[in-house]
This record gives C-alpha cells, sequence and structure tokens, in this order.
C-alpha cells in the first residue's frame, strides 16, 4: 500500500464520525496544552518560575501517555468499524503506569538518540511509534515490550511510514493559511491514516490475514497472537500447524523487491530485542 491508499482508507473510515474525532483531538490537545499556564506563569514570576516550569513538566508527563493511550486505542476502533465514545479517550488512564512508563521510556530515548545530531533521535521515533497501538491492543503486556516490539514491528517499514507522514505536508500548510483552523480536520485524518498504517502492518506481519473485527486484543483469524508466543492470547494448535511460517520474513534473508513501499527498505541490520 501507499500513502494515499492509507489516507483514502482513513478518509471513508472518517466519512460520518468527524464530530468525534475532532473533539477528542480538540480536547486531549486542550489537556495536553494546560502545562503551558505553568510556562506561562513561570515567565511572569521569576521566584516560582522553577517550580512551575517543573510542575508543567511533571503534570504533562503524567497525562500525556495515558492520553496517547486513550486516543489510540480510540482511532484503533475507528478503522476496525468498532463504535467509539467520547469517554472512551480516557480509557488509557485505566493502564496509567504503564501508559506512563511507555512514553517516559520513548521521550528518554529519544532524547537521548537526539544527542547524536537529531537524526538518529527521528529514526527512532519512528521505531516506537507503533508502541501504543500494540500497548492498547495487548494491555497486559508491559511497557518496555511494547516498545521493543515495536521497534520489531518497524524494521524495514520506517521509511513507508514517513512518506505517509510527509504526504501531509500539503494539508499543514493549508493549516497554517487558516490560521490553525482546519488544524481541527487535519489532526484527525494524520491519526486515522497512521491507525490504518498499524493496521495494515499487523495484516503484513500475520501472513496477509487481517484483523478479526471484535473486541481489541491484538489476535489474529487464527486465534493467535500477531506478537507472538506470550503475548495477547495463548498459542493456538494452528500455530504449530503454521510450522515453518515466519511471521518476520525479512530476518530471514529472503529477497525482496526494491520497491521504497516495500520490506527492508530502511537497509538496517536484523533487530537484537535487547537494543534500545
Amino acid at each position: 500500500m501507499y500513502a494515499k491508499d492509507y489516507r483514502q482508507r482513513a478518509w471513508n473510515k472518517l466519512s460520518g464520525n468527524w464530530g468525534m474525532f475532532v473533539a477528542i483531538c480538540f480536547i486531549a490537545s486542550l489537556i495536553t496544552s494546560a502545562a503551558g499556564g505553568f510556562t506561562a506563569v513561570s515567565r511572569s514570576n521569576a521566584v516560582f518560575g522553577a517550580i512551575f516550569s517543573i510542575a508543567g513538566l511533571i503534570i504533562s508527563t503524567l497525562i500525556g501517555g495515558p492520553l496517547n493511550l486513550g486516543t489510540s486505542e480510540c482511532f484503533l476502533k475507528l478503522v476496525r468499524g468498532q463504535r467509539v465514545e467520547l469517554v472512551n479517550m480516557f480509557d488509557g488512564f485505566k493502564n496509567f503506569v504503564k501508559g506512563f512508563i511507555l512514553q517516559l521510556l520513548n521521550t528518554i530515548f529519544i532524547a537521548l538518540w537526539s544527542l547524536l545530531f537529531v537524526i538518529p533521535g527521528i529514526i527512532k521515533a519512528y521505531s516506537y511509534s507503533m508502541g501504543f497501538y500494540i500497548l492498547a491492543d495487548n494491555p497486559g503486556m508491559e511497557a518496555n515490550d511494547a516498545r521493543k516490539k515495536s521497534m520489531e514491528m518497524m524494521y524495514g517499514y520506517k521509511w513507508r511510514l514517513f512518506c505517509l507522514d510527509f504526504s501531509f505536508i500539503g494539508w499543514y500548510i493549508l493549516c497554517f493559511l487558516t490560521l490553525g483552523i482546519l488544524t481541527l480536520w487535519v489532526v484527525p485524518y494524520h491519526n486515522a491514516a497512521r491507525a490504518e498504517f498499524y493496521q495494515n502492518l499487523l495484516a503484513e506481519r500475520n501472513g496477509g490475514v487481517d484483523y478479526v473485527s471484535g473486541d481489541i486484543g491484538g489476535a489474529t483469524a487464527s486465534g493467535g497472537s500477531v506478537f507472538g508466543t506470550g503475548y495477547g492470547t495463548e498459542n493456538s494448535s494452528e500455530s504449530s500447524e503454521a510450522g515453518s511460517a515466519d511471521p518476520y520474513p525479512e530476518f530471514s534473508g529472503d529477497s525482496h523487491d526494491d520497491d521504497s513501499f516495500t520490506k527492508g527498505s530502511d537497509g538496517e541490520p536484523p533487530l537484537n530485542a535487547d537494543d534500545l
């Protein structure tokens, strides 16, 4: 699939749901920007400046992860044709600790990698980009495992996601020209396209078997987990019958075409699960 395909699917899924997802993204933006109020106070009062700046950082870190987890789950439900209510955006707070830890880990590692002239930090941001979707699908998974599983899933796919993000540049230019008003619609559109990317990636990683519409849980059509042993659901008899099926074919050395939107286009070495 190409960037235009993800965008088209996202647009179709948002048809009839624009109001709900504009509201979700707008409310999430208001909540996360609340820390800006502390920054403003810190600039106007030198005595309490450091205190308010630190408080703003703590608040944004605490609520950012669970809020990202909840909104990610909402967009997954959208692309899977499931009912979404406004209150669902706060479902991430039911798994508060893991959402917070995942956000914290992502922030720390991206910051550390960014010390190497920024670009490594950008690459790692794409490596970790599926973490909240994975955690939404597998609430029992540890936060660090979700981060590592995102790295495995995104091996060979980071360029494809970058191209999808870059394809929205025209929309964001229009947001600038409309003084940010169009952002109300572009942000949910972009988020829905990213959720479609994750959804399609699950299918590709599972040998072309798409997600079974129903409760979120990371299960495949065969009843197993898309993440392998120990994640989501228990292994089923089908998994043993699959025998030689390789869920991550780019590790096996099989040949791939050279199209920039195909697996392995990053030209990265095989990933070690303990890598950063």
